[in-house]
């Protein structure tokens, strides 16, 4: 198994549950880790046997152009979004940070972190 991280994406965006977050927007940061079987392109040296991490990337960028009120359901789109176009994904953390929220005090950030990976397969006692 294979690690591959893609960490500090920086985008400004339009998420928050306040009207202000989303007309005037935010920087946030996306770190992503996602665990796969990295054999085959480990000896064929070709990008069509690996988990491309410039298609994960645009994935993220593509979902961080999408409102949201909450970060949670951001990043739970990420991963759905990971899921569903790379097969040979087992595992997906994704951390989504919001920098200096409006939240009435100094805050560096805030962020929410989530898992998930694939389920194995169902097996029938006979």
């Amino acid at each position: 198994m294979g690690l591959i991280r893609i960490e500090q994406m920086e985008f400004y965006s339009f998420h928050g549950c306040y009207e202000e977050e989303r007309i005037v927007g935010n920087r946030f940061i996306v770190d992503l880790e996602m665990e796969a079987d990295c054999t085959l392109p480990a000896t064929s040296d070709r990008i069509k046997d690996a988990l491309n991490y410039q298609v994960a990337y645009k994935l993220v960028k593509e979902q961080m152009q999408e409102k949201s009120y909450l970060l949670e359901h951001l990043a739970a789109r990420i991963l759905d979004t990971l899921f569903a176009h790379f097969e040979q994904l087992e595992r997906a953390t994704v951390k989504v940070t919001k920098l200096n929220p409006p939240m009435g005090g100094k805050i560096g950030a805030v962020s929410v972190e989530l898992s998930r990976e694939v389920e194995g397969d169902l097996s029938v006692n006979e």
